[in-house]
């Protein structure tokens, strides 16, 4: 049931995730939080999104698999000076909480990294107040799109799937969520998606500069190579490849998500 986290903490990926927020990533459930609420956060990561949850709620718990990955959100809530918040060492597949403690239990690009997704929404449900929200935001990697369709950038899709599989994540969650909701027992789920663009010089330099770092630096890198699923010759082209579609005066990307919201 155990997957390997296929991103890691290195600082190219905390970069990525730091600027998140919960207006570009959990805008689906924004409308449904209300000030008494009492929320956890699964895979709350370096605590932006954790944070803006917390800021419209009454208390929020922030849980994360590791006590070094919690104390990156423990962080930022420590620099934002939030008194409601509380923190936890917890493993989405046997959550230690009492059941139906929570209002609202989230999850943000977590399903698609652990190792049985289905049980993982069942635990989410199972620690949901009757009436509550499970909310669940992941990325489709198949679904993502970009022009200029540089063929090196194909080759980067094709050795993150590979590697993000041999993990025993799924990297196209995102088209599954209702599937594992639906396996999971809900039976009123509300399934949308959403997007992330990227077109702008800037959104263009910081995205491709990012992953043009992350493909030789980060965990993803490091399982690529121990497997023998890339050289360091193929992650330097695949870098490369990042950094010229960035330079590209006319590149675009954009990033699908499937989301749902499951009522309890």
């Amino acid at each position: 049931m155990d997957a390997v986290y296929t991103h890691g903490h290195h600082e190219s990926v905390l970069r990525s995730h730091r600027w998140r927020t919960a207006e570009n990533s959990a805008a689906y459930l924004l409308p449904h939080l209300k000030p008494h609420m009492k929320v956890l956060d699964v895979g709350s990561g370096p605590g932006t999104i954790t944070a803006d949850l917390a800021a419209r709620v009454g208390h929020l718990t922030a849980s994360e698999v590791t006590p070094d990955a919690l104390d990156l959100a423990r962080a930022e809530i420590t620099a934002r000076g939030l008194a409601n918040v509380d923190f936890a060492v917890a493993d989405v597949h046997a959550l230690e909480f009492a059941g139906q403690t929570f209002c609202v239990v989230h999850a943000h690009q977590v399903l698609q990294h652990v190792g049985d997704p289905v049980r993982a929404l069942s635990e989410m449900r199972r620690v949901t107040k009757p009436g509550g929200i499970v909310a669940a935001r992941d990325s489709d990697y198949s679904g993502f799109t970009w022009y200029p369709r540089l063929p090196v950038l194909d080759e980067w899709m094709a050795l993150y799937q590979k590697v993000a599989r041999g993990n025993g994540g799924e990297p196209d969650a995102g088209r599954r969520l209702l599937s594992w909701a639906r396996a999971a027992g809900f039976e009123d789920v509300t399934a949308t998606s959403s997007t992330w663009c990227f077109a702008t010089p800037e959104d263009r330099a910081w995205w491709g500069g990012m992953w043009a770092e992350r493909v030789l630096r980060s965990a993803m890198a490091e399982q690529a190579l121990a497997t023998g699923a890339a050289t360091e010759a193929g992650l330097r082209r695949i870098s490369e490849g990042w950094l010229e579609w960035a330079a590209a005066g006319d590149g675009w990307l954009s990033v699908l998500h499937g989301e749902i919201l499951c009522r309890v």
